[in-house]
């Protein structure tokens, strides 16, 4: 059962590495906050739209499974 749940985790864990990474940035960088090139605006609200929608519900989803799987590893 523990290694089950041991595969399931690193099965999730390398999911949400890839949807994180999958994700688009919200400014242009560390950088541009520096120089002040670029829009960046911190307090503007920016709608996720399309596949961005679908990624961030789903690195949501996983990361509440991650959450659930280490609890079930610590009972078990």
């Amino acid at each position: 059962m523990e290694q089950t749940l041991n595969i399931c985790l690193m099965i999730v864990s390398g999911i949400i590495i890839i949807l994180t990474l999958l994700q688009s940035g919200k400014s242009d960088g560390l950088s541009a906050a520096f120089t002040g090139s670029g829009d960046l605006n911190l307090f503007a609200v920016q709608k996720e739209r399309g596949p961005e929608k679908v990624i961030s519900r789903m690195t949501l989803i996983f990361g509440i499974i991650f959450f659930g799987l280490v609890l079930a590893l610590q009972i078990v």
